[in-house]
């Protein structure tokens, strides 16, 4: 798909996907320039709250679908390498705050709502941020989106308490999957929040993601002697940031293959429990490995054991070639690249997933740009009814 033409894939109704997954390596330098130049404004802005909340306040990470998946990404990663003393970090999707805003909110507890939105658009979005102002006594926001006319950017203009980091132009996918959009959110995220990495480490990250990026492109063939399988089942595995990752991942087949495909996501430890049964003669399974030995052995010890159940079509760990190995197959980034803190290590991993996902789209009779054959699922959600809330 990466070396067909453009007229090739307009044919294939896939043009626009393709292109977007390929690009997102340089998304990501582009999003750390940004990073760069609005580091001083992000650090008054972090510095001020810290200042006037000095018994600390809470972060939730909010969007809804991809968006939601951003947060459940990098939350596990930040709870680790985040200010702490400051922060407790939490990820929770607007649809969740939207229909059950008692649950969540605390009104006496200062928050730091930070938005996801490819669009800015969708209806739970802003309905979140009006609920946040209605509801949270002291409530500042960052707006972390691809659409600088979308309605969250506008409402955030020239508000005090409202950072806005815009991401680059071309994060803001016009195909009906989120690609880049929701790579270029995380990094973002994480770059902002994390503490624990120097400014210099976090621009080696990212070289070496946009380096492991390309790679993938270059290895589009691998990927597609998993696709070019007998399967009709995928489950997406992995743990901490990654476990967060599988439900990208499994919504990136889920869309682009409009449901043919069946998918389930889990962590590598709680697949055993219930899920595994999902696993037959027609399904591929695949591990994102974690960095950290620790974790690496729960990871490879779940495929060890699926590996000898002979119950998968094909078993493929998805990392880097340190630490201990998975004896079946492994798709590994080229020897001798680094190992990634885990949150930067999705942004590749997601990557090889997406390329999955368009690669199965094709296969079943799909066109990516457009999977939804009815209409009945939109690029930006429709139809969604609002009711006010009284506390």
């Amino acid at each position: 798909m990466f070396e067909k033409s453009t007229a090739e894939l307009t044919k294939m109704g896939a043009q626009i996907t393709t292109k977007e997954i390929k690009q997102q390596p340089d998304l990501w330098e582009e999003a750390w320039s940004n990073y760069e130049t609005m580091t001083p404004e992000i650090k008054a802005y972090l510095d001020r709250i810290k200042a006037e909340n000095p018994t600390g306040v809470r972060v939730i990470f909010t969007g809804a679908g991809t968006s939601a998946y951003v947060g459940d990404t990098i939350t596990p990663y930040l709870n680790r390498t985040g200010d702490r003393a400051h922060f407790q970090f939490q990820a929770i999707a607007t649809t969740d705050l939207v229909s059950a805003p008692y649950d969540y909110f605390e009104a006496d507890m200062p928050t730091v709502l930070v938005s996801f939105a490819r669009s800015g658009n969708s209806p739970e979005s802003v309905k979140t941020v009006e609920l946040a102002e209605q509801l949270v006594k002291t409530l500042y926001q960052i707006t972390i989106t691809c659409a600088p006319e979308g309605h969250l950017a506008q409402r955030a203009e020239g508000e005090k308490n409202n950072l806005v980091l815009l991401q680059p132009a071309g994060a803001n996918d016009q195909g009906f999957a989120m690609t880049g959009s929701f790579s270029c959110m995380a990094l973002t995220a994480v770059l902002v929040f994390d503490t624990h990495s120097s400014e210099a480490e976090k621009g080696q990250y990212v070289k070496t993601m946009a380096a492991m990026g390309r790679e993938v492109v270059a290895r589009e063939s691998e990927l597609q002697s998993y696709v070019d399988e007998d399967f009709d089942r995928i489950t997406y595995l992995g743990s901490g940031s990654l476990g967060g990752l599988t439900r990208e991942a499994q919504l990136k087949i889920l869309e682009l293959t409009a449901g043919k495909i069946a998918t389930v996501f889990d962590t590598s430890m709680g697949f055993r429990h219930g899920p595994k049964s999902f696993v037959n003669d027609r399904s591929l399974v695949f591990d994102f490995l974690s960095n950290n030995t620790y974790t690496r052995d729960y990871d490879i010890d779940v495929l060890e054991e699926i590996n000898g159940d002979h119950i998968a079509k094909r078993i493929v760990g998805i990392g880097t070639d340190h630490g201990r190995q998975f004896s079946g197959e492994n798709f590994f980034f080229a020897k001798g690249t680094p190992n990634l803190p885990e949150a930067y290590q999705a942004l590749p991993d997601v990557m090889a997933a997406q390329t999955i996902a368009l690669l199965s789209s094709i296969k079943v009779g799909n066109t990516p740009d457009t999977p939804s054959p009815t209409g009945t699922v939109n690029r930006v959600v429709k139809g969604v009814i609002l009711h006010d809330y009284h506390a």
